[in-house]
């Protein structure tokens, strides 16, 4: 049965009307700054995630010694927008169909908006990732990737069944404790690192152990960013911002102490660990930004600089990368 929307556009204006009132009179940097309008528009328009997997992906593949394929790298871009375009529209049009729109965000009401471009777009790049998939990634790539891909239904599966009927929200498709954003975490740590693996099976044991704890880093980290992008929207830690920095500060060491003790036996995996400790550092530092009184950043500005973060592997490897070299 088809879900009627009724006046979806006026609840779209009343909610930005209500949005904006309640951040009145508080410090954000100006919109009209091009820096801060073009962060927000890199991450209205989706563009953030498949970014960060890109250059998680060339962080991996530099880690592993291997040099990341331009087919995988689009595939990666095209199917990540098209996964996030997905799931934002499907989140709004669930939320304005139960009048629940306390439950979106920004970037929801820019999807609706804008559906009659980004569904067709998304459903283009889809098909351009479904070609490139099955005409230029190796048959072995294709088996590993058919993994993933069924994951990604399971994630779909758990995080959109309770929207799809009201009696599955009393019947969990899996444990509480499997949250959207373990979900998310993993599966977008592992489709990163799904290029290189190639290589790390050819590796000693050691190695792939240390490729697998990168791993497993990444999708903490990864957790991380979800985790606090939820507290920060719902306010559940408004006054209470302690565990998440606890959480992110200790991530931060955890990656720089392992970076030291491997980097003489695994040096690139090593800078890639501390790489990624310093993400998990800026997340704690635009927590404590947050929890003042008069937070710096609009919701969405820090929403796309939480993501933003997420770049400094790739900043990181790409300045220390040659450096390492010189100084072996």
């Amino acid at each position: 049965m088809p879900i009627i929307f009724p006046n979806t556009t006026a609840q779209e204006r009343t909610s930005e009307r209500s949005r904006s009132s309640s951040r009145a009179g508080t410090a954000y940097v100006p919109l009209h700054h091009w820096h801060v309008a073009s962060l927000d528009a890199w991450h209205l328009t989706s563009l953030d995630a498949p970014t960060v997997a890109l250059a998680w992906a060339w962080s991996f593949a530099w880690a592993t010694g291997t040099r990341l394929p331009l087919q995988a790298a689009a595939v990666i871009v095209l199917c990540v927008w098209t996964v996030y375009v997905g799931d934002r529209l499907l989140d709004a049009s669930a939320a304005l169909g139960s009048q629940m729109e306390d439950r979106l965000r920004e970037r929801h009401y820019f999807h609706w908006r804008h559906r009659r471009v980004l569904i067709p777009l998304a459903a283009a790049a889809g098909t351009v990732a479904a070609i490139l998939v099955l005409g230029c990634i190796p048959a072995v790539a294709r088996e590993r990737d058919s993994v993933l891909a069924a994951a990604s239904l399971v994630y779909f599966a758990r995080v959109h069944q309770s929207q799809l009927s009201p009696a599955r929200r009393t019947r969990p498709f899996f444990p509480p404790i499997v949250t959207k954003e373990l979900l998310v975490g993993v599966l977008f740590a592992a489709g990163c690192a799904l290029p290189s693996l190639g290589a790390a099976w050819a590796a000693p044991l050691t190695t792939r152990w240390v490729l697998a704890g990168c791993v497993a880093f990444l999708a903490a980290l990864a957790w991380l960013n979800c985790h606090a992008i939820e507290q920060w929207e719902s306010g559940a830690e408004r006054n209470a911002h302690q565990p998440l920095r606890s959480v992110a500060f200790g991530l931060a060491l955890l990656g720089l102490v392992a970076g030291l003790l491997l980097y003489h036996a695994h040096p690139r995996p090593a800078i890639l660990l501390a790489a990624a400790a310093l993400s998990a550092l800026l997340i704690a530092i635009l927590d404590i930004s947050n929890a003042r009184t008069r937070p710096l950043l609009a919701p969405v500005t820090l929403r796309a600089a939480a993501d933003l973060v997420l770049l400094a592997p790739a900043v990181v490897i790409f300045v220390a990368g040659p450096i390492a070299r010189l100084v072996r």
